[in-house]
């Protein structure tokens, strides 16, 4: 099969699946006129919390960006503040459309402004994702220590619990024998080719550099309190959001915990920004768990992503044009 014919087949599969699961949400909605009742949800929330969930937003994503010039500091790169939020931004953009490929776009935007090579900057960015992992893995242990019943009573909801133990050990085996497969298939490539055996050489000796910055940090007491900010500003912004619905302003910050929890879980799945995912288990935790009516729990959650999605557009798309901008007056 041809690159491009696998790539489309690729992306086609995405679609399809991410449609099938959005069609699903939507039988939640109540009445014919579907879009209506988005609609009128949507005049009845309170605008002002919506622009502080915005406001926190962006607020992240600066903090995000000074992190990860940190990050790149002791590498001998230390690009503006500017370069790395742009950057940042259009990788988010990135991955509405490609799953995970924001992460590359970042570095090869960064390295268009600054000339920070990307190699080097990519292994930055993988510190960054081992650390966010880890501040995920903790605030989702307060979320199962405080909800422990309710989230544990929405896990067995999920078809995976169905399968049970020998399905959750099917679904590893197969994952090892693939990764088995792919590393015995890149060494065999790369043995053969001298050309690509140099290149990749090269490349980890940069990636090497980026991963290995962390501990040449200047100040990692200020890199923990940054990674500690951005989480407590991402649940910051679902409390936000859920203040601004009559349906949901009731519901305490313990029930903000379950629900970011449950949406960190959809938002793993390889779809554009967890669409689809996000869709269907989120309403489902908000009618299991907290008693809301299933067309209001639809109706939020297309809404609250909705939002956050349109956020991370305008930012990415402003970012792109400021880019593209500042390369021209540069050349």
């Amino acid at each position: 099969m041809s690159g491009p014919l696998k790539t489309f087949l690729q992306y086609a599969i995405i679609f399809v699946i991410t449609a099938l699961l959005i069609w699903v949400s939507l039988r939640g909605l109540t009445g014919e006129n579907k879009g209506e009742f988005l609609l009128e949800t949507w005049r009845s929330a309170d605008k002002g919390w919506l622009i502080v969930m915005a406001v926190l937003s962006i607020i992240s994503h600066v903090i995000r960006a000074e992190r990860w010039r940190m990050l790149l500091e002791p590498t001998g790169y230390k690009p503006r503040l500017s370069y790395s939020f742009l950057s940042l931004m259009v990788g988010y953009l990135v991955n509405m459309v490609v799953p995970r490929g924001g992460e590359v776009s970042r570095c090869y935007n960064l390295y268009k402004l600054d000339k920070t090579p990307a190699d080097t900057s990519f292994g930055t960015v993988v510190v960054e994702r081992i650390v966010d992992l880890v501040c995920l893995v903790t605030l989702l242990a307060f979320a199962f220590i405080l909800e422990s019943e309710k989230l544990f009573r929405f896990m067995r909801t999920l078809p995976i619990a169905e399968g049970g133990y020998s399905s959750g050990l099917s679904i590893a085996a197969l994952a090892i024998g693939g990764l088995i497969l792919l590393v015995g298939l890149s060494y065999w490539i790369v043995k053969k080719n001298k050309n690509v055996n140099a290149f990749i050489v090269r490349t980890w000796q940069g990636f090497k550099g980026g991963f290995l910055s962390i501990f040449r940090l200047r100040n990692k007491g200020l890199f923990i309190f940054y990674s500690i900010s951005i989480w407590i500003l991402y649940f910051l912004m679902s409390y936000t959001v859920i203040l601004a619905f009559e349906e949901t302003e009731h519901l305490g910050l313990k029930a903000v915990l379950g629900m970011f929890a449950i949406g960190s879980i959809a938002m793993a799945a390889p779809l554009p920004g967890g669409t689809g995912s996000y869709h269907v288990l989120v309403p489902q935790g908000l009618v299991l768990l907290y008693s809301v009516p299933q067309a209001d729990a639809v109706a939020f959650t297309f809404i609250f992503h909705g939002w956050q999605t349109a956020v991370l557009i305008a930012g990415g798309a402003l970012s792109l044009i400021a880019t593209s901008v500042i390369i021209k007056r540069k050349q």
